[in-house]
């Protein structure tokens, strides 16, 4: 905590910030002492609001959405509370021996995404080029929600260094249907930039060229949603040849 003379000389919405962090870490204890809810009702009492006494779950979380809403902010993800669940695996499967290769991604969001697919699929190892934020990046960690210290990683190998066969996922005349292709046991998957897709270089070296068949004007998907796509593909396949 901050002293009062500190917190009131922040704006309006910095002090509604505040409030929500404060909220946020309460969020995830199984209760919530004497001493919490003051220090609470104490920031509230610095913006003159009235004391506020919230007996869940719910109602935490709800309050703590419209102290993001008064603060203007918007709901990323990363600003969700993390989900109460009690029935995460204790030890989850294998993951796939292949790997994920990211080239060039620029959005720590994208990378954050991807990574939970990976968790949730049981997915491979994922490699990171030079240029792809990387796993001491703050918003990779936040939108990874946990599964950035679960799936492995390394960054800046060569792709050469990695798998065969290579495939792309891109956009491409030459591309095979994700639907109709055979996936082998071992491979490497590429995903390319957010707005040019995978670099010529290693569309030279691509084996393979897989796109997702689309019904829509627009030809393209974000990158994260295309490979959760793909990644559900990978691992159904996978079940079938176990």
């Amino acid at each position: 905590m901050f002293t009062k003379r500190k917190f009131l000389q922040l704006d309006l919405k910095q002090k509604h910030k505040k409030c929500a962090e404060l909220l946020r870490k309460y969020f995830g204890q199984t209760s919530w002492s004497t001493e919490e809810r003051e220090a609470y009702n104490a920031l509230l009492s610095w913006m003159k609001l009235l004391p506020f006494s919230i007996t869940d779950k719910k109602q935490l979380a709800d309050r703590y959405h419209w102290h993001l809403q008064q603060a203007s902010l918007s709901l990323k993800e990363h600003n969700l509370l993390p989900r109460l669940r009690t029935g995460d695996r204790p030890i989850g499967a294998e993951f796939l021996p292949i790997a994920i290769y990211l080239d060039g991604i620029r959005s720590a969001y994208n990378v954050g995404s991807i990574l939970r697919t990976c968790e949730a699929m049981r997915i491979g190892k994922v490699y990171f080029s030079e240029r792809t934020p990387y796993l001491d990046n703050e918003k990779v960690q936040r939108t990874a929600m946990g599964a950035a210290d679960l799936v492995p990683c390394a960054k800046a190998i060569s792709l050469d260094e990695l798998p065969k066969p290579i495939l792309v996922l891109d956009t491409s005349d030459q591309a095979i249907s994700l639907h109709e292709f055979v996936f082998p046991q071992q491979f490497t998957l590429v995903l390319g930039n957010e707005e040019y897709g995978v670099s010529e270089a290693l569309m030279q070296k691509a084996d393979h060229i897989l796109e997702i068949p689309l019904c829509g004007v627009k030809n393209s998907l974000n990158v994260a949603c295309a490979f959760a796509i793909a990644a559900s593909a990978i691992r159904s396949s996978a079940l079938c040849e176990s």
